[in-house]
């Protein structure tokens, strides 16, 4: 029996001291994000600390091609009438004062009438003071019937005056009024002329339509100059001031970088889109650009302090950028990081560099491939 338990107590002993010896002899796991490459690389290799610089940001937003709204012109009709007569097509070039369409208006030659006879009671107004004043000098009638002669002529002026004003608020120039006082001859046509040399890029009218006063009828707008308008996010807003550098690039165009200045910045924010209306002044002496033409804005922001990493320290490893971070005397771990778009041969660092760090700038392509190869070898 005391042999039986010295065997037992022997055969545990020895399980344990083999448990001890596989324990140890349990290879290690190594860390797959770090290398220590072999001297001939590590000489290769060039080392910087992540810093920062001042960065200005390049902001795209999608626009379009716009009318500069100071060179264009609604023009509509001053009385309300028939149209007979349209002089001006689509798209045809018009001068200030050309007449596009003429109207029949019954309301203009009533004005007309009203005029006519406003002038013949002045006329006879002004004789009836004329011959009260020489009747008063002879004392014939008295001061009260001179003045009241005379009333009645300043009436008459008055009176006057207010229906020629009235016929030139109804599109009547000022020499056709003096025309239509001394021949009374009555013209109930009335020409609807542009306002601004132009083209015509809208005709809202048809022939024996009636129009009134509050109707477009043509739109003319001068295309040597236009706009190029955007919308920026309200989250990039503080980037963005009147004055700032920007390029345009119209596909229409084949992408051809257009250069201008912010000429505008919006104040109030669209509730529905969250955004804010910038856009620029463009030159179209060429006639090149059209209205309507998509365009993309390229904002230059203002420059801001960003930590950066020169674009040859970023290798690509499971489709995400990384860096290799030296970690002692000859030894580098790879750093997964988030830059934004290489500017300058610089990228901008989003997130997973705090500064500072020693970074592999110079031969991280083959650090990596040397890192890959020995997790290979470890597999």
């Amino acid at each position: 029996m005391k042999k039986t338990l010295i065997m037992i107590l022997a055969a545990a002993l020895l399980a344990g001291c083999n448990k001890d010896d596989s324990k140890a002899a349990a290879p290690q796991v190594a860390d797959p994000a770090l290398v220590t490459p072999a001297p001939e690389l590590l000489a290769q290799l060039k080392l910087a600390e992540v810093s920062s610089q001042p960065i200005g940001e390049t902001l795209r937003v999608a626009g379009h091609i716009d009318f500069d709204e100071q060179r264009l012109a609604r023009i509509g009709a001053t009385v309300t009438g028939r149209v007979t007569q349209i002089d001006a097509l689509l798209g045809k070039e018009v001068q200030k004062g050309e007449v596009l369409a003429r109207l029949n208006s019954s309301e203009l030659s009533s004005q007309q009438l009203v005029y006519l006879k406003a002038r013949a009671q002045l006329e006879l107004n002004r004789r009836n003071a004329e011959r009260a004043k020489a009747l008063f000098d002879a004392d014939v009638i008295g001061a009260a019937e001179l003045q009241r002669r005379e009333s009645e002529y300043q009436i008459s002026v008055a009176e006057t005056r207010a229906a020629a004003d009235q016929l030139q608020l109804l599109g009547v120039s000022p020499t056709a009024i003096d025309r239509l006082g001394r021949h009374g001859a009555v013209d109930s046509v009335t020409p609807v002329v542009a306002t601004l040399s132009g083209v015509v890029v809208e005709r809202k009218l048809a022939q024996g339509q009636v129009v009134q006063p509050a109707d477009a009828l043509f739109v003319v707008a001068d295309l040597s100059r236009l706009w190029a308008v955007a919308q920026v996010p309200e989250q990039q807003v503080s980037q963005v001031k009147a004055g700032q550098s920007v390029s345009i690039e119209v596909p229409a165009l084949g992408n051809e970088k257009l250069v201008g200045k912010l000429i505008y910045v919006g104040q109030t924010i669209n509730p529905e889109t969250r955004t804010v209306l910038v856009r620029t002044e463009l030159d179209n002496r060429d006639g090149r650009l059209k209205p309507a033409m998509l365009a993309s804005m390229l904002i230059e922001a203002k420059p801001v302090e960003r930590l950066v990493v020169p674009a040859g320290a970023v290798v690509r490893e499971n489709d995400e950028d990384h860096v290799f971070v030296a970690e002692g005397e000859g030894v580098f771990r790879l750093l997964k990081v988030k830059l934004g778009v290489e500017q300058g041969g610089q990228r901008v660092v989003l997130s997973g560099l705090k500064g500072k760090e020693k970074l592999v700038v110079d031969g991280a392509f083959h650090l990596n491939n040397e890192r890959n190869r020995k997790e290979m070898e470890g597999a």
